[in-house]
């Protein structure tokens, strides 16, 4: 059983078929309290935190930044994430507070994105430009989407899958996994992949259970020789905000814009969208700002 947010790295069918599998409970859960998330808005946001959780665990460098934007025509508006490859993340939800009936006893995900909009992949990874990926939304459900962006921008055949379990107590369970077929695997391998996924338990069914991420990959190819590559990621949602890079962001605003602020205001007080926290600026410090402007 997984107590800890995790992502492994597998090898199945003798090395024919990649799997990253990923338990993100409490990242989910802490991205809920942050936001203060509706049921559906944390289901949604949870799915999306978990794929991009998942994406970023391929990229090499420290300083490599992925940042995935969901615009859909529904209620919840939009979402925003960034990550590094550590994975930590950050993110916000444009309408925090969204709810719909239930959708053949679900939470509504596709209604609260909705299914018209776009899907926005951004990756710099340290190249003169940074590499972009845009797909239109298929059905708002997130995995769909993702699993549409990866076969049209990446060109690859992609499973994807991701659950949110909430409750009255907030988020139960999460996770998500991608199983992707690498060069070699055959199209044997593929027809019985295809058919172990489409059998398979809901996802967070399977982590209620109890069982732990590489007993779901077995479940999910029937390869009981699974090869865990790597099991030590650890992914987690934490804003890197500070008052220095607020500081610098007030500096863009140029000293007119500052000053009008420091004649009809005493104190400016801006709010992370990331994280809430809020920082405030006394008129001393902002007529200290201009000067070094």
């Amino acid at each position: 059983m997984e107590n800890h947010d995790r992502i492994v790295k597998m090898l199945a069918y003798n090395g024919r078929i990649n799997i990253l599998c990923a338990n993100t409970t409490r990242l989910v859960e802490k991205a809920r309290n942050t936001h203060d998330l509706s049921p559906v808005a944390t289901a949604a946001f949870g799915r999306a935190l978990t794929i991009s959780a998942l994406m970023a665990v391929g990229m090499k460098n420290e300083k490599d930044k992925l940042t995935v934007q969901i615009k859909g025509n529904g209620p919840l508006g939009g979402m925003l994430i960034v990550s590094n490859n550590f994975p930590k993340l950050k993110g916000y939800v444009q309408t925090p507070v969204v709810s719909l009936p239930l959708k053949n006893g679900k939470l509504d995900v596709g209604g609260a994105v909705g299914k018209e909009g776009y899907l926005n992949v951004v990756k710099d990874i340290g190249l003169k430009e940074p590499y972009t990926g845009m797909v239109p939304l298929v059905s708002g459900e997130i995995a769909e989407d993702f699993a549409s962006y990866f076969a049209t921008s990446e060109q690859t055949n992609t499973a994807v899958n991701l659950g949110v379990l909430v409750d009255k107590n907030g988020v139960r369970k999460s996770g998500g996994y991608i199983v992707t077929p690498m060069p070699d695997a055959t199209e044997d391998d593929l027809f019985i992949l295809e058919n172990r996924i489409r059998e398979a338990k809901p996802l967070t069914q399977m982590m209620e259970e109890g069982m732990s991420l590489l007993e779901i990959a077995k479940d999910l190819t029937g390869d009981d020789k699974v090869q865990i590559v790597e099991d030590s990621i650890m992914p987690l949602y934490e804003c890197d905000c500070s008052k220095e890079k607020i500081e610098r962001g007030l500096i863009s605003l140029g000293k007119k814009e500052l000053q009008d602020m420091i004649d009809t205001k005493v104190n400016i007080e801006t709010v992370c969208h990331f994280c809430n926290k809020k920082y405030i600026f006394h008129k001393e410090e902002l007529e200290e700002i201009i000067e070094k402007i």
